[in-house]
């Protein structure tokens, strides 16, 4: 028999989530003082507590999203109600459980004292607030008001985000998904019906400024634009379309960050309008996290720059005619990160799964498509250069730019990382959407199999982790808006990848 539910409200929430939080504070700094020589972090004592890293992290990124789930959930002004609170009370509960789950398991690793943690957070108030909260009748409830009501929760937007979100969900419903299955199945690249539309609708302007011929606001960023839009071609097709304005926004905020007033006059237009299609170039084949070991080099030659080295997973590399190259322009190894440049590079559109180009003067540039199991259409690229020309006046932010590609890089990078945060979300609808509508039309035993406490319960669950990590992406958009935010980000996209994993995974099983 079920445990009868007892209402929990947004009080009592909040009170176990401080606790938790409080948790996680006391953890951390015993963690900090463990990797720590005379008041310096010490690479190698961090090396030697990884596990208890990666789980504070996940735990510090669960934590904060499920404090903004509850704030968003009783906030009238996002269109919220019954179904959103009651999703916010139960990832509340998950979060709070998880937490002291997981430090009991090895507390004198994480540096607390099991009595103590046991007096904070195993006392009788936490364990009543779970079992109220997490009751399987709060599940069960909150897939029957679900297929009520028609929506996973409500997407919190104001109008004009809300606006640009119908509009990109109508253009992958028409455009997008009729392609998905087929590119997939045929390693095929991206149909140009779906880059043309994503032109005409200015899609590639999107973290362009107006002035720039962009559609961006001129006064401040609007990275929630770009996330809603980004989540719903993904829910269409994430190799064929999700990911298009990935490369486009890095490159433009590189170009904001640092590019020289002509730099900007000259490209960003470009790019807003799709006349110049970009290609990121940072990871190498023994380079990946770790970008100041970049080793690609550029040297000065005949009035600009020669590029030698090989680059590897550059998406879109083949069809991208103006690529972003991260390289090594010092030749003193002790400057590490502060060596590095950024250069553009032009080269042609190459469809196809290889390519290759010899420049006038000799230069040559070569790529081979990575086979991967998905994230096919756009195809994912090893790119070797062989003394490969690049005009002086492509060196990112003219000779004061030198030795500063990596902080020009990072820019990018935040913005990268909701945004694959948002892919994950887009993927994690669609696989939602999919589980739900079998899950009410497939019979076992003379009913649905939506009719079983299980299925509900992970319909539910898929349904709230979902909910309560895109609230945090918008979040953090908001934050980057206002260049804060640059934890929150690494962390939404750590979250999002991994549950996408999950939620998939359980859909598939549905």
């Amino acid at each position: 028999m079920s445990a009868t539910k007892t209402a929990v409200d947004q009080a009592t929430a909040k009170k176990a989530l401080s606790i938790s939080a409080g948790v996680i504070v006391e953890v951390t700094k015993a963690l900090a003082a463990r990797c720590s020589v005379n008041g310096k972090v010490s690479v190698d004592k961090m090396d030697a507590n990884q596990l208890v890293q990666y789980q504070i992290a996940w735990l510090t990124a669960e934590q904060k999203i499920a404090e903004k789930f509850v704030d968003y959930a009783w906030d009238a002004s996002r269109g919220t109600g019954d179904l959103e609170q009651e999703m916010a009370i139960v990832f509340a509960a998950e979060t709070v459980n998880h937490v002291r789950t997981e430090i009991s398991s090895r507390p004198s690793e994480y540096g607390i004292k099991a009595s103590d943690l046991v007096s904070k957070i195993f006392n009788d108030e936490i364990n009543q607030f779970l079992e109220n909260a997490m009751a399987i009748q709060n599940y069960n409830e909150i897939a029957d008001k679900i297929v009520a009501k028609g929506h996973f929760g409500a997407y919190g937007l104001d109008d004009d985000h809300e606006m640009f979100r119908e509009t990109f969900k109508k253009f992958a419903e028409d455009v997008v998904m009729p392609h998905a299955e087929h590119v997939h199945r045929h390693d095929d690249i991206i149909p140009e019906d779906i880059i043309g539309g994503l032109k005409d609708m200015g899609c590639f302007g999107l973290c362009i400024p107006e002035s720039y011929g962009g559609i961006q606001p001129n006064d401040k960023p609007d990275n929630l634009s770009m996330l809603v839009v980004t989540e719903e071609l993904s829910r269409g097709g994430l190799g064929i379309a999700g990911s298009l304005i990935t490369r486009p926004e890095i490159m433009s905020k590189a170009l904001l960050k640092g590019g020289t007033q002509e730099q900007k006059d000259k490209w960003l237009p470009l790019l807003a309008t799709g006349e110049k299609m970009a290609g990121i170039m940072v990871t190498e084949p023994n380079y990946g996290s770790d970008v100041a070991g970049v080793s690609v080099t550029a040297k000065p030659a005949n009035g600009g720059w020669v590029i030698n080295g090989v680059k590897t997973w550059c998406t879109f590399a083949g069809y991208a005619n103006l690529l972003l190259i991260l390289c090594r322009t010092e030749s003193d190894p002790s400057l590490k990160h502060k060596g590095l440049s950024i250069l553009l590079a032009e080269k042609p559109s190459f469809p196809g799964h290889e390519f290759t180009y010899t420049q006038p003067e000799g230069g040559k540039i070569e790529g081979k498509a990575i086979g991967t199991i998905g994230y096919r259409g756009m195809h994912s690229f090893e790119v070797s250069f062989d003394n490969y020309f690049v005009p002086a006046e492509n060196l990112l932010g003219g000779e004061e730019g030198r030795g500063k590609g990596f902080y020009f890089q990072m820019e990018g990078f935040a913005g990268g990382r909701i945004q694959t945060a948002a892919r994950a979300h887009g993927v994690m609808q669609a696989a939602l959407e999919a589980a739900l509508r079998y899950a009410q039309e497939r019979a076992v035993f003379q009913k649905p199999i939506y009719e079983y406490n299980l299925t509900k319960y992970k319909i539910a669950r898929m349904a709230v982790i979902l909910q309560a990590s895109r609230q945090f992406a918008n979040h953090v958009a908001n934050l980057l808006d206002d260049h804060k935010g640059q934890m929150e980000a690494t962390l939404i996209k750590f979250y999002a990848s991994k549950v996408a994993e999950w939620v998939t995974r359980e859909a598939m099983q549905i």
